[in-house]
């Protein structure tokens, strides 16, 4: 019942708020038939049609193929004969061979054994600072590349939190304690701790708190295309 007293009513609580849900689903497995041909060549005709802006109607229209048959063609549910693959082409201005590219791609993995990560200096890479590349992939259609480092901060190391870069960063730490500029807040990194954020604003240790500090550091990017 609604407290009274007083006069007044007690308000409701209010309803929390949801979060949307993750769109990735890390224990997914995918169905047999996302390897087989039409559903790799449905995927790119989609993805060149999506690139360019257009829609089914505008690219069923464009290539003289019914929007139902196009509709089947980017869900995987029918074997479109080369002379339609060739329509597709012409009208998204793609080689042919570009709608096997999926099918045909290898997927790759990087490994590096305990210490053997490939020391090297960034750009931008301030005094004291051992970054050691842990493995490199480049990210195929998709374009998105990914670089994680194991980063070493020492006695030597310079503080100066003006990095920044295209992307997404994320730190994970591992020893010692730092506090971590991100725009205008510091945030307090003890192991376990991680750090999200958009690597386009300033970023980066400012007060070493207790050495040596490691920390892991992954950055996400858009790779640009050359022209």
């Amino acid at each position: 019942m609604a407290d009274t007293r007083h006069g007044r009513k007690a308000s409701a609580a209010k309803p929390e708020t949801k979060r949307a849900p993750l769109q990735q689903d890390p224990h997914a497995i995918r169905d047999p038939k996302e390897n087989n041909l039409e559903l790799a060549i449905g995927h790119e005709v989609r993805f060149f049609r999506k690139k360019l802006g257009i829609t089914g109607a505008d690219l069923a229209n464009a290539t003289g193929i019914s929007l139902g048959m196009l509709s089947k063609i980017e869900n995987g549910n029918t074997s479109p004969s080369l002379t339609t693959l060739q329509s597709l082409a012409k009208a998204l201005g793609v080689p042919l061979s570009a709608f096997f590219r999926r099918f045909e791609e290898v997927r790759n993995a990087v490994y590096v054994r305990s210490g053997e990560g490939l020391e090297l200096e960034r750009r931008g890479t301030r005094a004291g600072h051992q970054y050691n590349l842990l493995g490199h992939l480049d990210g195929g259609p998709s374009g998105l590349q990914m670089e994680p480092y194991l980063i070493t901060l020492t006695a030597k190391s310079d503080v100066f939190p003006t990095f920044q870069h295209e992307g997404m960063e994320f730190l994970y730490m591992l020893e010692g304690e730092v506090k971590y500029r991100h725009a205008d807040r510091l945030y307090t990194m003890r192991p376990g701790d991680s750090l999200m954020f958009d690597a386009d604003a300033p970023h980066g240790p400012e007060v070493l708190v207790k050495l040596p500090i490691r920390f892991l550091s992954v950055i996400c990017y858009q790779s640009r295309l050359e022209s």
